[in-house]
């Protein structure tokens, strides 16, 4: 180390420049070294505290409006598929079901509650269904979907590509177990009218099922599984099958129907004339009807409400545990006497 009059010290460290590089270091080698300018907060008890506070002020009041909105929402609940059999029939249901000869018109009366401002949606429910099993999601062919016949691979449809040699549009087990029990509603001597336009997404509607593509030997085999299809509409307009392609991820799901667009008041009887086609009885599902209204945040469901209240009260109560802790073993931010080392060792 040489002195120079008042210059500064410099120390020889050993390293030769490297001649056509710059010695200033730039934005990418701060970067990697990790030294650009960070917020780096200091998590004193005091600060912890605070945080899981407002974290509890602010989710208690979210859970609290989600779980009002769930709660506004008024639904009628109706499981049918058992009261819908004759008495002769309740041991041997699936004999019920599989005969054509046998009427199965049903009439249930559902009482209004509350009121139930339009539009209400109408759902059917199926539990103890598996649409997420791996061999029934992935029979289906959306290219078939989408041109028809003029798509000859339908592989993936298997069991149910073709019958008597012939293709089957549209081709799959999900098709071939459509949902066709139907629904009429009436309200004293008036009927309901129900409407069914606009029940699938638009993006189904016109993009992954044709507009030129109709129904060809669809539900021709010696076994049929659920409802038939108009072969005079082209299935971009059969919305029910659009909304039945749509498969559920749980083994409990609903899908949509139709809506009623009148409002129902207290105490008025729906009465519900149904035709019980599905067959749920051979692997023990359940059928349900459901009426439905709506709020700002979708169908009735507390989970969401349920959640933040928890996240909410669970930091409110981990704040309140910090606190008393910090009250009853204090420590003062940086104080060397709480260190377990001493100064002599440091000295040292």
């Amino acid at each position: 180390m040489d002195l120079d009059g008042g210059s500064s010290p410099t120390v020889s460290t050993g390293v030769q420049e490297i001649p056509g590089r710059s010695t200033q270091r730039g934005a990418f080698y701060q970067f990697t070294q990790q030294n650009l300018p960070a917020c780096k907060p200091v998590l004193t008890p005091a600060a912890i505290i605070a945080t899981f506070l407002l974290m509890g002020l602010i989710f208690i009041p979210i859970g609290l409006v989600t779980l009002r909105a769930s709660n506004s929402v008024v639904e009628i609940v109706d499981r049918y598929d058992m009261d819908c059999i004759p008495e002769e029939y309740r041991n041997n249901k699936v004999a019920y079901i599989k005969d054509d000869l046998i009427s199965k018109n049903c009439s249930r009366f559902l009482k209004v509650l509350k009121p139930m401002k339009a539009p209400i949606y109408i759902y059917y429910q199926l539990d103890n269904y598996y649409q997420n099993h791996r061999r029934y999601v992935k029979s289906r062919s959306d290219l078939q979907l989408l041109h028809g016949l003029g798509y000859n691979d339908t592989s993936s449809c298997k069991p149910l590509e073709s019958s008597h040699n012939l293709p089957v549009v549209p081709c799959g087990l999900i098709a071939w177990s459509l949902f066709n029990d139907t629904y009429k509603f009436s309200r004293g001597p008036s009927e309901l009218k129900v409407n069914r336009k606009n029940i699938a997404w638009k993006s189904d509607r016109d993009h992954k099922f044709g507009k030129h593509v109709y129904p060809f030997n669809f539900q021709n085999g010696t076994l049929i599984g659920g409802g038939k299809l108009d072969p005079s509409i082209p299935l971009g307009d059969q919305e029910d099958l659009i909304v039945w392609m749509r498969t559920a991820a749980l083994p409990s799901f609903r899908k949509l129907y139709g809506r009623i667009e009148e409002d129902l008041d207290v105490d008025d009887v729906i009465v519900v004339h149904l035709i019980n086609n599905y067959n749920t009885y051979s692997f023990g599902g359940k059928k349900k009807l459901v009426l439905s209204t709506s709020s700002w945040l979708g169908g009735k469901n507390d989970f969401l409400g349920v959640a933040n209240l928890f996240v909410g009260a669970f930091c409110i109560f981990i704040s309140i545990i910090f606190l008393l802790l910090h009250m009853k073993n204090p420590r003062p931010y940086g104080d060397m006497a709480y260190l377990s080392w001493n100064r002599k060792n440091i000295a040292s």
